[in-house]
């Protein structure tokens, strides 16, 4: 996805076993080799890491993205 990947929409990179296609692949893009995943993070179920995904998108988005009054606060 050259232009990024919305939040909430699944990558297209992804397997119906919800495996990475292109994980060994040198065209994976940096965001996804960066990313190193904790055990808070992935949680006991799918569900619990697919809640936890969905919030990291959602405080990660670009600010024009945002709703207003919802901007990050140091």
């Amino acid at each position: 996805m050259p232009e990024g990947k919305p939040a909430g929409v699944a990558c297209r990179q992804l397997l119906p076993d919800y495996r990475c296609a292109i994980f060994d692949h040198p065209e994976r893009p940096a965001v996804c080799v960066r990313l190193r995943p904790l055990p808070d993070m992935c949680g006991a179920t799918r569900e619990q890491a697919l809640c936890f995904l969905a919030a990291l998108e959602q405080v990660t988005r670009p600010v024009a993205c945002r709703p207003a009054g919802s901007e990050r606060r140091s």
